[in-house]
């Protein structure tokens, strides 16, 4: 028996081996924690050809490292500190910079407690296969490892422990290259501490490290020029603030200390919220806060104080007597500072910009009414910064050298896609070739005495209006994940990949398990034309009873996607398909999407059945839910199916099943409508491509809807309402739900005075249902598009619906508004939403198939989810509407290079200056705008326009014809509608 001896650790080891800190609970008791950690000595340093340390595996450094800098002519490897992954990521991600690097476990430690998206970026990295990255933990070995000496911070303990193993590299490798006897030592290269922290950096070199700034590092490398501009602006200490800089006046006022912040939010005395920009006045903002039904409103640069869109802010609200109330003038960017200089922006005093922001904000105030003033305030405190990479482009106007071959370094002004963004500040060696290109800039930082972000450059994305830059520019701008699919995620796929089948019916089958076999039933699947992602279909017979039996059977996607896998963290990641005009970003890889799991015609599939026995009347008698093997007997579009319900001469089983399921659903949707559900409107077109290959836009339609649709609208809300029940029922704490909460009265404020004023038409908010029957009755009969445009700005007056978990809110408020339903949740789209994967796996778990997994047992993580899937499913809407913005813009400018493109439209909006009016039959809105003074009569909507002896009065409501052209847009650089008006008068004079 081999022998085994104890050996017990000397006290005197213990101060390093043992880790001790204080935690305090959720219920606020302090409780010592003691940790123990085993050092040893066989961490592997992870360079070639050591021959102290036993290496296994690959990721090995080369032994020399690298020999592209000028001040190391022996070679060289870089052991990056925190602050330069915090600040500096842009530059590490650049595939021109590859320095073979030393990442410390201290390092990677701190990164995740200081920022998770950039934790992941930087594990990410780690793995990517063009960089040379080893990772030392160097907290395991017993000569690197350090201990927090007493009254010493955790950096400044970190700070020591990264020059620590700085020192032990450098040493280690001259023991790992002995001199040979009666030879020179031979040359070694360095291990070089890269941090911006000056007092780190004096440190280490007292201590006899080699160390340098990020900046000067760069400086010594050959694309020394290109790497230059990514650096962030926040990590620049090679220029020392002059005298003048030091003494510019503060443009804004300073922060108050977080602290002070959160406790003033805590009593009440601050109000917190997300910054929201005026996308038709760049010097107002606003911030919804819960203490007030109207937008906290912040009026100049001043009160907005460097608050960027989306940021969460914390505002002081100012007395009642100073509240004010919104601008009713357009006030462009653009046209006020068109003479800015980007150079000059930051110079102490007055300037002309300044002056003329005065002017604008002086001319609105004294024209405001005050019966429209609203809560007003100003920004405080930033609580949390939203700032990411923008899509912009380089403003022309702004170089002070337009030569292609010049290197020197000009500060130029980057102008974001999105018109809720300031202009922001970029040092940039680069900028002749950049015109004309969409580039990627990230903010670094934002100072009192700046007007403007500064910020570093990150890539050039391509030609502007080339359609492939575009495209990324778009899906950039509402931050969708579109990278490829790893091969830790494909791996996840089933290995038979496109021959994967349903297996023959077996009771030994795990396939088979515990599902129903509903491969004889009548099903259909009826959807958009080309969908190839179809997750649901239906079916209807009757039963000898008297009632009828329907099914909607949606795809079993947790069969393939299970928790805690590479695939389904992706999906997680992902939350949503987002759908582009001419191209799709799928969650999940196509080979789920749009085939094993796609319920095809012909085809056996794997679902997730939910089955009704619904009375004559379209009353539930029975609900039951299963999982199940489907055979779908035919895809059809909603054209095809409408067709073959309408043809007198079809009696077969499918049309009569078609036919049985739009009976029901008439009388479903009658149900719903008399229970008080909302029937909104949005403005939807349909744009027609040349061809699938060239997706080239030649004209745009109004998407048609037919009585089929809504058979499969209402099937699909009775499966998610039946769903929703049963999950909150089995996991009260956890569920998986959607609700949309009702909408505050003020919201609809603006609306009703309106129609009271314009067309003598009350609106009711009192109830969803009293709102659904005012809306019927908002009807012009000499316009039958009156209706529809009254509930579409009706629709722009609600909240939006958002997912939640079932045990983080008051059951009060679960119900969806719009729905007129008491509970909600998303069960029929899995393929496309990881919502709906989610529910699929708490509805198998409480029909008793499953187990449910210990994550969504957790609050906390279905919390965390769903926040991002919301988030998701936002900028993946946005994303969808700009990108037919887009195609429409082209759609229209090669039909106006051949006519004169004259539409109606309606007039939804006045200004002091123009008029905002809704094109129906394009689906979009326009501004047209005035240069001469108008009369504006803000209390009745009306704007008074001279022409000659008389005038022409256009009022809110109005029906007008625009003339509609295409122009570059000076933000997003894309062909940009621009309309005026042609009747009632011409305005392209005005």
């Amino acid at each position: 028996m081999a022998e085994i001896t104890i050996r017990k650790r000397p006290r005197t080891e213990a101060v390093v081996t043992q880790r001790k800190f204080f935690k305090k609970t959720a219920r606020g008791k302090v409780i010592k924690v003691l940790r123990e950690r085993y050092l040893r000595d066989d961490v592997a340093c992870g360079i070639l050809s050591c021959g102290l340390c036993a290496h296994d595996g690959d990721g090995l450094l080369a032994s020399s490292g690298s020999l592209q800098h000028a001040s190391f002519a022996n070679g060289h490897f870089v052991l990056p500190d925190t602050n330069i992954f915090l600040s500096q990521m842009d530059l590490m991600e650049s595939p021109l910079f590859n320095p073979p690097m030393i990442l410390l476990q201290t390092v990677l430690e701190e990164v995740r407690h200081r920022s998770l998206p950039l934790y992941n970026r930087l594990k990410a990295l780690v793995k990517a296969d063009d960089k040379k990255i080893w990772v030392f933990y160097n907290e395991y070995r017993s000569e690197t490892a350090v201990i927090r000496e007493e009254g010493e911070s955790p950096n400044d303990r970190n700070d020591r422990g990264i020059r620590k193993v700085t020192a032990w590299y450098n040493k280690h490798l001259s023991l790992a290259r002995p001199p040979v006897r009666g030879q020179a030592q031979p040359p070694l290269p360095t291990v070089l501490l890269l941090t911006d922290d000056v007092a780190n950096r004096q440190k280490g070199e007292r201590e006899g490290l080699a160390c340098m700034s990020v900046r000067t590092y760069v400086e010594g490398l050959g694309e020394s020029s290109r790497l230059l501009d990514l650096l962030s602006a926040s990590g620049s200490d090679s220029i020392e603030p002059t005298q003048a800089a030091a003494a510019r006046q503060a443009l804004y006022p300073e922060y108050l200390p977080t602290a002070t912040l959160l406790a003033g939010v805590k009593s009440g005395q601050l109000h917190q919220g997300h910054f929201n920009a005026n996308q038709y006045n760049y010097l107002e903002g606003s911030v919804s806060v819960p203490a007030f039904e109207k937008p906290v409103l912040l009026i100049g640069r001043e009160h907005m104080n460097r608050a960027v869109q989306g940021d969460v802010v914390a505002v002081e609200v100012f007395d009642e007597k100073d509240w004010k109330a919104p601008a009713d003038e357009v006030v462009d960017q653009e046209a006020t500072l068109k003479n800015d200089d980007a150079e000059d922006s930051e110079e102490e005093g007055e300037d002309d910009e300044a002056v003329a922001e005065r002017k604008v904000l002086q001319t609105e105030l004294s024209k405001l009414v005050a019966s429209s003033k609203q809560p007003t305030g100003r920004v405080v405190g930033i609580i949390k910064r939203n700032w990411r990479s923008y899509v912009c482009h380089i403003d022309s106007t702004s170089l002070t050298s337009t030569n292609p071959t010049s290197l020197s370094q000009q500060t130029v002004f980057a102008t974001p896609v999105s018109r809720l963004l300031p202009r922001i500040r970029l040092r940039t060696r680069q900028a002749p070739a950049l015109i004309g290109q969409k580039i990627l800039v990230t903010i670094d930082r934002w100072e009192r005495t700046s007007r403007y972000p500064e910020g570093h450059f990150v890539r050039a994305l391509g030609k502007v209006q080339s359609k492939e830059a575009e495209q990324e520019s778009l899906l950039l701008e509402f931050d969708v994940p579109y990278r490829p699919f790893g091969k830790a995620i494909l791996d996840c796929l089933p290995p038979e990949g496109d021959s994967w089948v349903v297996p023959p019916k077996s009771a030994t089958d795990s396939n088979w398990r515990d599902r129903e076999d509903l491969r004889d039933l009548i099903i259909c699947s009826i959807d958009p034309p080309g969908c190839q992602d179809i997750d649901d279909a239906l079916h209807a017979r009757r039963l000898p009873n008297g009632n009828i039996e329907a099914g909607v059977h949606i795809a079993d996607v947790s069969h393939f996607v299970l928790p805690d896998t590479p695939m389904d963290h992706e999906a997680a990641a992902r939350g949503t398909t987002v759908y582009l005009v001419d191209k799709r970003i799928d969650m999940l890889p196509a080979l789920l999407g749009t085939n094993l799991c796609s319920l095809r015609p012909h085809v056996e599939r794997l679902a997730f059945s939910v089955i009704w026995e619904l009375s004559p009347e379209a009353e539930i008698v029975d609900v039951r839910f299963t999982k199940s093997v489907i055979a779908s007997k035919s895809a059809f579009t909603y054209e095809e199916a409408q067709i073959r319900k309408d043809d007198p001469k079809q009696t077969d089983e499918l049309t009569e099943s078609i036919r049985l399921l739009n009976d029901l659903a008439r009388k479903l949707k009658a149900g719903r409508m008399a229970a008080g559900a909302l029937n909104l409107a949005s403005p939807e077109v349909k744009i027609q491509l040349d061809s699938s290959e060239s997706s080239d836009p030649i004209d745009v339609e109004q998407k048609e809807l037919r009585e089929t649709n809504s058979l499969v609208e209402e099937f699909m809300l009775l499966a998610n309402i039946s769903v929703a029940k049963k999950i909150q029922e089995t996991f009260p704490q956890t569920a998986v739900l959607r609700r949309h909460l009702p909408p505050p009265r003020a919201n609809f404020e603006k609306l009703q005075d309106i129609l009271k004023k314009r067309r003598g038409m009350s609106l009711d908010v009192s109830s969803s249902g009293a709102l659904a029957a005012s809306l019927d009755e908002c009807v012009d009969p000499n316009e039958p598009a009156f209706n529809t445009l009254v509930r579409i700005m009706a629709t722009r007056c609600m909240l939006s619906a958002e997912y939640f978990c079932s045990g983080s809110v008051a059951r009060d408020t679960f119900g969806h508004y719009g729905l007129a339903s008491p509970i909600y949740t998303h069960f029929t789209s899995p393929i496309r939403r990881y919502a709906d994967v989610l529910a699929h796996r708490q509805l198998a778990a409480s029909i008793g198939y499953t187990s449910l997994h210990a994550s969504l047992h957790s609050k906390s993580h279905v919390e965390r989810v769903l926040e991002v899937v919301n988030k998701r499913h936002r900028m993946a809407q946005m994303a969808s509407r700009a990108s037919v913005e887009f195609y429409v813009g082209l759609a229209l400018k090669a039909r106006s290079e051949k006519e004169t493109v004259i539409e109606d439209a309606f007039v939804i909006r006045t200004f002091r200056n123009g008029l905002g009016v809704f094109v129906s039959r394009l689906g979009i809105e326009g501004l047209v705008t005035f240069k001469r003074d108008v009369q504006f009569d803000p209390d009745n909507y009306v704007i008074t326009i001279p022409a000659g002896e008389k005038s022409v009065a256009i009022a809110v409501f109005d029906k007008v014809k625009v003339l509609v052209e295409v122009e570059q847009d000076k933000n997003t650089q894309r062909g940009r509608v621009a309309m005026s008006l042609s009747y009632p008068i011409d305005s392209r004079g005005l």
